[in-house]
């Protein structure tokens, strides 16, 4: 068995500071962004996800509704359009996501 050198110890942990990874920016904008201008970023980058959120929450709503109001055969209809709404929705947020990761390519 070898012997290994003398062994120099590492720079403590500091978790206060984030570690330092090279070619790694946290973050890619300069400024911190309010909510509202993240939130318009976002929807002009990918204007499919709040339509599906917004599709979504109005087949929840008026399903609801109608169930209330005891029309089982309305109400029944609302939810499965619901689904269809979520599943628009789902594929939205993952072509989006597929849309960003061609762009960064080089």
């Amino acid at each position: 068995m070898g012997t290994t050198g003398p062994v120099t110890p590492e720079a403590p942990f500091e978790p206060s500071k984030p570690p330092v990874i090279e070619g790694f920016s946290p973050s890619v904008y300069s400024t911190p962004e309010s909510f509202k201008e993240k939130f318009l970023r976002k929807t002009r980058e990918n204007p499919m996800v709040p339509i599906g959120c917004l599709g979504t929450a109005a087949a929840l709503t008026y399903g609801l509704y109608c169930f209330h109001r005891g029309q089982s055969q309305r109400s029944q209809f609302m939810m499965r359009t619901r689904i269809a709404a979520q599943g628009f929705t789902v594929a939205a947020i993952l072509l989006g996501l597929a849309a960003s990761a061609m762009k960064s390519r080089p």
